[in-house]
């Protein structure tokens, strides 16, 4: 494989990191200056992928940590440093917006940059940690004195892999590898194709200690990376399950394929809303799409919300005896939600069995026949059973009684997203769904889940 030639659509062109790089030199130099004459006791670093040359071609983001002498109290960390980073945003004519992570920050849209501009505390270890962001720029030093040049063109590669194969980005919409993640496998492994080989055969818990701190069993996740610059903490904390396995298969899918290339790729599919409505079709499943308006608030805040309702919603509906087969929820992150539910069943009979006691607890039983009547009650194994009327044979008419003002709190709601499903839910067809450009997309990915992991 040359992957020479997959490094030139990838890796930004020296013109392009000559740019980065000024224009990170001019804000540094700004923050600098500004520091100097306002007599603020701060050391301004550029940090990330940037900083370390492990950013792919078109996602050079510029983060600028502003570091703080450890006794500044948070208030005065907080005020000192959005006052910085809003008066750098204006010195180029920026368009600023505070966002919050350990506390607030600033990104601004500075000349085509996104520009993250971050108060932090200056730490030398992670046991003086102050808040989550101190770490990052003991991150960059880390990766920039382990990783040579040729290091860095290796994490370019996996990441591409992994953005191709949707196993990156640790953010919760997608719980994959986050970027110091990759970079650390690098270190570890020596290359793309030693990280994959590596990973085929990972199991749960898998556990590297680049610095053998000896820490690793005091974590309970499917891949343990303990971070070098704090003992006490796994970096691969935000991975979640079926990313860390898909990223297992799609190495191994990889490793044996003749079209190596194109893992490196977009899936080269034209998708329209007539064959993704004849795959629905062909499934002979009922699908059942929920949509409802989404309420203005952070994507990191919108997506665990999201997901724990439709887990819950998917648990309360199986508690109902109806058979889920497949469940998942997507946003368009601007004003609208959708919760898809393929069912394997979706419609009961109109009686159901009603466990009572096991008949060997004389009281039990005595008060479960008083209450039903004995002559409508008999014995599955050794429990007594009541047969009873259910109060719902069709799924829809129990999620409609559900998303109830009355009801909506016995499931476990996004508390930001209860107000809305309440007050503007609705059952939407999947032909209707399929004419929205965004969740076509979704659509496709609910019916072909393999198609990203093997080409």
């Amino acid at each position: 494989m040359d992957y020479e030639l997959i490094l030139k659509d990838i890796k930004p062109t020296q013109e392009e990191q000559n740019d980065i790089d000024a224009m990170s030199d001019k804000l540094v130099d700004f923050l600098n200056e500004t520091c100097k004459k306002e007599d603020i006791n701060a050391k301004i670093a550029v940090v990330g992928s940037v900083a370390k040359h492990t950013a792919l071609k078109g996602k050079s983001d510029i983060d600028i940590f502003m570091a703080f002498p450890l006794e500044v109290s948070e208030d005065r960390l907080k005020q000192t440093g959005l006052y910085l980073a809003h008066k750098c945003s204006d010195a180029f004519n920026g368009d600023a917006s505070h966002h919050f992570a350990s506390h607030p920050y600033v990104q601004s849209d500075i000349e085509g940059y996104d520009v993250d501009l971050v108060p932090c505390y200056e730490i030398e270890d992670g046991s003086q940690l102050k808040s989550a962001v101190d770490r990052t720029i003991l991150h960059t030093r880390y990766v920039k004195g382990h990783l040579t040049s040729e290091g860095c063109d290796e994490v370019l590669l996996l990441k591409r892999f992994m953005d191709m194969t949707g196993t990156y980005g640790s953010e919760f919409k997608v719980g994959g590898f986050a970027g110091y993640l990759c970079e650390l496998l690098i270190i570890k492994y020596g290359s793309f194709e030693e990280t994959l080989k590596a990973a085929t055969k990972w199991q749960y818990g898998h556990i590297i200690d680049l610095e053998d701190y000896g820490t690793g069993g005091q974590f309970d996740d499917p891949l343990i990376m303990i971070d070098p610059t704090d003992k006490n903490r796994n970096v691969g904390a935000a991975l979640r399950l079926n990313k860390f396995s898909e990223f297992i298969q799609s190495a191994r899918n990889y490793l044996s394929s003749d079209k190596k290339r194109d893992y490196f790729y977009p899936l080269d599919k034209h998708i329209d809303k007539e064959s993704i409505l004849n795959e629905f079709e062909k499934r002979g499943s009922d699908f059942i799409a929920i949509k409802f308006d989404i309420p203005d608030m952070p994507l990191d805040t919108l997506h665990p919300q999201l997901k724990m309702t439709t887990e819950a919603l998917a648990g309360k509906i199986a508690n109902e005896e109806f058979n889920v087969f497949c469940a998942d929820y997507a946003s368009n992150e601007e004003d609208t939600a959708v919760i898809l539910f393929e069912m394997a069943s979706s419609k009961l009979n109109n009686i159901k069995i009603n466990y009572g006691p096991k008949i060997y607890l004389d009281k039990a039983c005595n008060n479960f026949t008083a209450k039903y009547g004995p002559e409508t009650c008999h014995i599955i194994d050794d429990f007594l059973v009541h047969t009873q009327k259910r109060q719902f044979s069709d799924v829809r008419q129990f999620i409609e009684d559900l998303f109830t003002t009355e009801h909506i709190g016995k499931i476990k709601v996004g508390k930001n997203l209860r107000k809305s499903i309440v007050n503007s839910y609705e059952f939407i067809s999947i032909e209707d769904l399929a004419s929205d450009e965004f969740y076509i997309t979704f659509l496709d990915d609910f019916i072909n889940p393999a198609q990203y992991i093997v080409r």
